[in-house]
């Protein structure tokens, strides 16, 4: 059953778009980060303009992630005093992005640029993740147990202004976070994605955070993030198409609440395997539908 969406104005199988709506909800909720870096070129592959699709996605992320956030709200997994120094760094960022996408948008390359940044951003990640979860499948074989040092301190950890953040216990530049959330806001403004694959690492290597924390920070700072992009996106280029953004979210809320339940049986590893070669067969995708396909 088609449906005219009138702001992307591309006509898209209702059927479809809830089906893959929710397989990507249930592919957030199984590996634990936020669909956008998948939702956005499914979009783009079933004809919706990269321009729009960037705009929709971040509108359903910014959905999904109000109602992820809320569970680590009432478990108190939430480090707010953290996220909102990453929320400013995203604020900045994502006004760097909004701007870099209306210099490409208005040279008529911004289709070009999102497809670019899908196919390397996807691929880089996904080789990383792949090499390092077979390291730990091939370990587990072996039965060799690896000490890790609890953090590893690099030189944005020298930067000033230091504070205490106390939930997360930690002592460290307030430079950190901040500088973080520029990376993830400007990302989020030019590919529609939450930022969740780039901020969880980074909460986890580079500030040291407690695990137990980060899922809820992520989503409380995705929350703010998306947000911002949508209300740009929605006053700078009037690209947002509500009949889209519903069914977007219907299809992704009832996924990741299914694949949350799954996920919690299911050995980490071997997502994190599963998840590397997704990211993979989806660069590979774009990069095919933007450069080889007639």
């Amino acid at each position: 059953m088609e449906i005219y969406l009138p702001i992307a104005e591309v006509q898209i199988n209702i059927v479809l778009i809830l089906f893959v709506s929710f397989i990507i909800g249930f592919l957030s909720g199984l590996f634990g980060v936020g669909g956008g870096f998948l939702m956005t070129p499914f979009l783009i592959f079933m004809g919706v303009p990269p321009a729009y699709a960037v705009a929709n996605e971040a509108n359903n992320i910014l959905a999904t992630s109000v109602s992820g956030s809320t569970t680590h709200y009432l478990k108190n997994t939430l480090d707010y005093k953290m996220g909102f120094m990453i929320v400013i760094g995203g604020s900045i960022g994502t006004a760097l992005g909004i701007y870099t996408f209306t210099y490409f948008q208005d040279i008529g390359k911004i289709d070009t640029v999102i497809s670019l940044a899908y196919m390397y951003i996807l691929a880089i990640i996904g080789t990383l993740m792949l090499v390092e979860s077979l390291g730990e499948i091939d370990k587990a074989k072996k039965n060799i147990v690896e000490r890790k040092k609890l953090h590893v301190h690099y030189w944005i950890h020298g930067l000033p202004l230091r504070m205490r953040f106390q939930k997360s216990k930690l002592y460290e530049s307030a430079f950190t976070p901040i500088i973080i959330g520029v990376i993830v806001g400007f990302i989020a403004a030019i590919m529609g994605i939450g930022g969740a694959f780039i901020l969880v690492p980074a909460m986890i290597y580079i500030i040291g955070m407690p695990t137990r924390l980060i899922p809820g920070t992520s989503l409380f700072v995705t929350i703010f993030v998306s947000a911002i992009v949508t209300v740009l996106h929605a006053f700078n280029y009037g690209s947002i198409d509500l009949i889209l953004v519903s069914m977007l979210i219907f299809g992704s809320i009832i996924g990741v609440q299914i694949g949350q339940k799954i996920g919690e049986s299911i050995d980490s590893t071997e997502l994190k395997t599963l998840l590397a070669i997704l990211l993979l067969a989806v660069g590979i995708a774009i990069a095919y539908d933007s450069f080889f396909a007639v």
